[in-house]
């Protein structure tokens, strides 16, 4: 077997544009992995091969390659960084043992890095951290170092100081052995040379070795000791204790360079090695309960004696078949043998096992624990399946994906276009579970959901190059919720006594606004046995069944309490069924009258634009019904932080490009419902009920 202190699985994720692609791209060439490096902006990278990603030099889906350097396996996973595809960074992360945090010199830490980073400690994935672009315009290392201090709450670990400035920028400090790396012009990776370190740095190299040092040695008690008494810790002591800190997060090891220009990115990959954990030193995946979901208090220990056990983390289709990718947690997995997949409870034989570099392929014959690699061909397997051993049935802790929160209509043009569409979305919601597909019952239509407009812009253009679909599209329509705002006590009795066996059921129960994000509450005070407490599951069942369709205009329905207080029933003809009608007909009767209002979801948006049109921009959210929650200046231009309602935010980008002559962005994600204004509800009413007479 492997040894797997020798194997590194990580993932390479940042903001938009801050280059992560183009590192992973350096990395693959630096370990004879790939001999011609291809470019974003060409459209020739290796991880980026879908055309949608060639095209708008965006990185749409997660893509996974194996290399290697000095004797260490790495398994790297390439993430998206557009906010829209935050589902395939968080599924990555799930897998992953640590990280690389790309950030750019000149941009700092943007909206989508605080999101990542956010999952990235959720996970509990050890990072190091990578300053991209110092040859840029504007970019300054020290101050991103700063913000991922103070916009962040983490704590950088300055491993590398860079030579020279933006278009001077030349090479980097390796702060910890006091060398120094130049590289010259001929953008190779391996044209450089070590010099002495510049005059006018010395002084700052030295007072960041020290602080290295004081940050290191506080992870081992002695040899802090030894040196507050003035003994020099030896390299392999500090570096232990930099792996320590780096695998508890108390700290991030933080290097610069310029993956463009090649320079720096060594350094990086020997801190992979050397910092960030093997697939043993992490906390083992903890198992859960298969029917309460809660955590048992096993583990899935990362060893090849034990039962297999692994996570299906992403489902891909490409021109060979259905792709399942796999993280092995524990256990070893041969070509032939049939496994369970607890999800289903039903088996499934490997057949075809292989190793991804991006869509090329190398066929396996077995895999073990640590092990990231494809299955071709499962049936029924799905993101967060859990794969195990038939004798050793177990659940890993599943992926909790977010709810889309705008919806667009498409109609096929024609008949040929309708039976491949079922096909083409069939495959497509299996390989994302934020994308969700309806069917709206009274028009006939095709609802596609997703988490922003680009999202959907991709999926029907997917639909369309790939399966060749034809579609019309339809307005993008966002997605309304309905709740209450006073309480109200009510009765509500269901008889229906003529002839036969009757139906009686009778229930006196308050309805109450619930605390925001609770969704739906029932409990329960009846003392006496007025209601038998056998017929409560039917009661809640009732009520909750009607929480899909609310009384405005058939919104689902956010944040309510129901307690049943009282009722009565009847000896005979009292049925759980007569009950569950008697919860129906009560919603129906008292929702109306505890002053129900519409709730629209609510986008976080930052806002990025130069300084001589921040009032514009300001001015523009205003009128968009945005509250701004702050702004602050960076060198080349400021940042806008708003809250401001969907509806108002369909087509930002093109108005956002107008005002600031095209060198404005912007990132948006789902913050909260919150009320609709009354005369913004009464046109959503109106138009909805229109909707629905047709």
């Amino acid at each position: 077997m492997a040894d797997l202190s020798h194997y590194r699985n990580i993932g390479i994720f940042a903001h938009v544009d801050a280059g992560k692609t183009t590192t992973t791209e350096r990395i693959l060439k630096l370990t004879g992995k790939i001999h011609k490096t291809g470019e974003v902006h060409d459209g020739e990278s290796t991880t980026d091969f879908m055309e949608q990603e060639a095209e708008r030099g965006i990185t749409i889906q997660s893509a996974a390659t194996t290399c290697f350097w000095k004797d260490h396996r790495l398994n790297i996973i390439d993430t998206p960084g557009h906010v829209d595809f935050t589902v395939e960074v968080y599924r990555s992360l799930k897998v992953l043992d640590g990280g690389v945090g790309v950030f750019c010199g000149s941009g700092g830490v943007e909206p989508q890095s605080e999101t990542n980073w956010r999952y990235a400690n959720e996970s509990e994935v050890a990072r190091i951290i990578f300053v991209n672009k110092l040859d840029r315009i504007g970019a300054d290392f020290l101050r991103v170092v700063d913000q991922v201090e103070n916009v962040l709450g983490a704590n950088p670990l300055v491993m590398t100081l860079p030579i020279g400035r933006e278009d001077n920028f030349s090479g980097v400090v390796d702060i910890l052995s006091k060398t120094a790396y130049q590289w010259d012009d001929s953008g190779l990776p391996e044209n450089f040379e070590i010099i002495d370190i510049p005059e006018d740095m010395v002084d700052q190299v030295e007072e960041y070795h020290e602080k290295l040092i004081e940050t290191a040695v506080e992870q081992d008690d002695d040899l802090m000791m030894a040196y507050m008494d003035g003994e020099e810790p030896s390299m392999e002591d500090i570096k232990r204790c930099i792996r320590q800190g780096t695998r508890t997060m108390d700290f991030f090891p933080t290097y610069c360079g310029s993956a463009f220009k090649n320079k720096g990115v060594q350094l990086v990959l020997d801190a992979v090695v050397d910092y960030l954990p093997s697939p043993t030193e992490v906390d083992a995946q903890p198992l859960t309960d298969e029917e309460t979901g809660e955590p048992t208090g096993e583990v899935a220990t990362v060893s090849t004696d034990e039962p297999f056990r692994a996570l299906a983390f992403k489902i891909m289709d490409d021109r060979f078949g259905a792709l399942t990718f796999i993280r092995i947690y524990s256990g070893v997995l041969n070509k032939g043998d049939t496994i369970l997949n607890s999800y289903t409870g039903k088996t499934e034989r490997i057949g075809r096992m292989v190793e991804m570099h991006a869509d090329e392929r190398t066929e396996l014959n077995s895999a073990q624990a640590g092990d990231i690699l494809a299955i071709v061909g499962m049936k029924n397997v799905q993101t967060g399946h859990t794969l195990c051993d038939q004798k050793n049935p177990c659940t890993l802790e599943p992926m909790i994906f977010p709810e889309p929160v705008i919806s667009i209509a498409v109609t096929p043009k024609d008949k040929g276009s309708t039976e491949k569409m079922g096909v083409a979305i069939g495959k497509m919601v299996a390989e994302d579970p934020s994308f969700v597909v309806e069917t709206d019952e009274d028009s006939g239509e095709t609802i596609l959901k997703g988490m922003g407009e680009l999202h959907l812009d991709i999926k029907v253009d997917i639909l369309k190059r790939t399966y060749g679909v034809e579609l019309e599209v339809g307005q993008p329509q966002v997605a309304y919720r309905e709740t209450i705002t006073q309480p109200i006590e009510d009765s509500y009795t269901h008889k229906k006594q003529s002839g036969g066996s009757g139906q009686f059921g009778k229930i006196d129960y308050r309805i109450k606004p619930g605390e925001q994000n609770t969704g739906f509450t029932f409990s329960s005070t009846v003392v006496g046995g007025n209601v038998p407490k056998e017929f409560f599951p039917a009661i809640e069942k009732g009520f909750a069944g009607m929480m899909d369709t609310g009384p405005l205009a058939g919104f689902p329905v956010l944040d309510v309490e129901i307690e049943l207080f009282d009722g009565g029933y009847h000896a005979v003809d009292s049925s759980a069924v007569a009950f569950e009608i008697a919860a129906k007909g009560a919603f129906r009767q008292s929702m109306p009258k505890a002053g129900p209002q519409l709730l629209e979801p609510i986008m976080k948006v930052d806002v990025f634009t130069p300084e001589d049109h921040v009032g514009d921009v300001i001015g523009d959210l205003n009128r968009r019904r945005g509250m701004i929650s702050g702004q602050e200046a960076g060198t080349t231009g400021v940042r806008i932080k708003a809250d401001v309602p969907l509806s108002e935010m369909f087509g930002y980008i093109g108005h956002l490009r107008t005002m600031t002559s095209g060198r404005g962005q912007f990132s948006m994600e789902f913050s909260h419902y919150a009320a609709c204004p009354a005369q913004v509800a009464e046109q959503v009413i109106a138009e909805q009920k229109e909707k629905n007479a047709n």
